[in-house]
């Protein structure tokens, strides 16, 4: 078989997840609490943002996707911190030899705003992934009250990451 990439000095891969909407759930989003009612649904703590980019940086190397690594039937995971699994994949990049470029998030969410929380998670997350904070760009949007995000029901996040060859 002919590998044409293996030669290649970076991998691009994308992610994208999406989480609904609960009432009394704390808010983790890129590494960060947000100060809102509600939070994300999910077996973890619920940060889609992260989650997108743990698939974007685990399809640079079809690597498969975050379920597959950390699966929601397991009591391990259960209420997890998004930054531990972030970590984790991190790591496993590194141990295939390969280390984070940058990575371009964009998060869709009607209510809270977060622009303000933007910064903090930018530093939050090029921490957790040994990046300078310039590699690392979140974005935030709205969808001007279209779809379930419009409706306040969830969360959509897309993500991309390059890494490189050590």
């Amino acid at each position: 078989m002919n590998d044409s990439l293996n030669g290649c000095p970076f991998r691009v891969g994308n992610g994208y997840d999406v989480h609904p909407l609960g009432e009394g759930i704390r808010m983790w989003l890129g590494g960060v609490e947000i100060d809102a009612p509600v939070g994300f649904v999910a077996h973890s703590d619920g940060d889609v943002a992260i989650h997108a980019l743990c698939d974007a940086l685990l399809g640079c190397l079809a690597l498969g996707d975050i379920g597959h690594h950390f699966p929601d039937n397991s009591d391990e995971f259960k209420g997890i911190d998004s930054k531990i699994l972030l970590k984790r994949v991190v790591d496993l990049i590194c141990e295939k030899g390969w280390a984070v470029g940058n990575c371009d998030i964009t998060i869709a969410l009607q209510k809270p705003k977060i622009a303000a929380y933007v910064p903090l998670m930018r530093e939050t997350l090029a921490q957790v992934m040994g990046v300078s904070c310039d590699c690392v760009s979140i974005k935030a949007t709205t969808t001007e009250k279209m779809g379930f995000v419009g409706r306040c029901e969830g969360c959509q996040v897309w993500a991309t990451a390059l890494i490189y060859r050590k």
